[in-house]
């Protein structure tokens, strides 16, 4: 058995690498190449390319590196072909391996695509690009199976793995202890994404907003997850010439730590919004991006929540800021009234354990199960 997985991020990295382990499972001899991100590698997956060439974010920024993009489809386009693997899954990133796997799909590999594009939210066109692309199409949430009906691309929900595999949550006290902070002090963490342009874009705002917030109070502990070594470089530089920055914490590639250690964080919008929800975390959610990318998403998105956890509640549970409105005044204002109020967090973990509840389902081996049925040609089973 040998499975092509071409992921494009930081959450698709982790998404693969918990399909590779339960596809091992089952097929202890099954083999993987495709796009890597450290998870998947880690796993034993062979990496033709690193997901850094895919993480970019804005409609505009992604225009400049068109040409270099358009290469690297091609080069996967031929290894595919030249290996033919008994089936090739596309995890995430739609505007690029949608149409690598419709190209794929077209040449006679069996080609399944791992997380629903945010069709509920923009571009609901992208329904017809999945069900050109893919014979099947498995999803995270349970609300997106509607927008797949009578449509012959057969929709899977398989749950979240990440609901599985922070339940149950890292312990506050452990990661306290691990992470070198006081038990009782105030502990505010900040996240600003995996996308180097994501990290780049609310690392100021984010400094900012915890200077002022320490200048008011200077026991608050501050500690920063940080995707890489790069991004924490970068955010060091920014903190050493700002001295009421100077006892922050910086930590690497250990979010979920930081997330638990927490009495509120201050967050990017996507993956690590429902990672702290999960965890059971108090937050704001935050989101900067390019000024005409941003004019151009307000076209086309079609809802008027964007946090996962409100997503999914389906109405505001946690603040939302966008835009001019991510700037460090109103960050910190939404920051301390949670501080604050015991009582509103307390609401907030118990609304998070709710919805959490719903996204566990074992999914990795739900989604073992339907990538290796597809490969045979076999029904999925309910």
């Amino acid at each position: 058995m040998r499975i092509a997985l071409l992921a494009g991020e930081a959450s698709g990295d982790v998404l693969a690498a918990g399909l590779i382990h339960a596809i091992r499972a089952r097929e202890p001899q099954a083999e993987f190449f495709g796009v890597t991100g450290p998870q998947m590698r880690a796993a034993g997956c062979e990496s033709l390319a690193d997901i850094d060439e895919l993480s970019i974010i804005g409609l505009f920024e992604v225009l400049r590196h068109l040409p270099r993009l358009w290469c690297l489809r091609r080069r996967l386009v031929q290894a595919c072909l030249a290996r033919r693997p008994d089936v090739v899954v596309g995890i995430d990133a739609p505007d690029f391996n949608l149409g690598l796997e419709r190209t794929l799909r077209r040449q006679g590999l069996t080609t399944v695509h791992y997380v629903s594009p945010t069709v509920w939210a923009w571009r609901p066109g992208r329904v017809r690009r999945v069900v050109q692309a893919a014979t099947r199409v498995l999803l995270l949430f349970p609300f997106e199976a509607r927008w797949y009906r009578h449509t012959p691309c057969e929709p899977i929900y398989v749950g979240h793995p990440l609901a599985d595999a922070l339940h149950p949550p890292p312990e506050r006290a452990a990661s306290r202890a691990a992470l070198g902070l006081s038990p009782t002090a105030r502990v505010l963490a900040l996240l600003p994404g995996s996308r180097h342009s994501e990290w780049k874009n609310h690392a100021e705002p984010f400094l900012a907003t915890a200077a002022r917030l320490r200048a008011q109070d200077p026991s608050l502990e501050v500690i920063i997850g940080l995707v890489n070594e790069r991004a924490a470089r970068h955010f060091e530089g920014l903190c050493a010439a700002d001295p009421v920055c100077a006892g922050f914490r910086f930590v690497t590639a250990d979010t979920h730590r930081v997330l638990a250690a927490a009495d509120v964080a201050l967050l990017v919008s996507g993956t690590v919004a429902l990672e702290a929800m999960l965890i059971g975390t108090p937050m704001v959610v935050a989101y900067r991006m390019a000024a005409a990318s941003y004019w151009l998403a307000l076209r086309l998105v079609g809802i008027r929540l964007y946090g996962l956890p409100n997503i999914l509640a389906e109405r505001q549970i946690v603040p939302e800021l966008t835009q001019e409105a991510v700037e460090p005044a109103q960050l910190a204002a939404a920051v301390q009234a949670l501080l604050d109020d015991p009582s509103s967090r307390e609401q907030l973990r118990a609304e998070f354990a709710s919805q959490a509840a719903r996204l566990r389902r074992n999914a990795s081996v739900r989604a073992a199960e339907a990538v290796l049925a597809t490969a045979a040609g076999r029904a999925v089973a309910p």
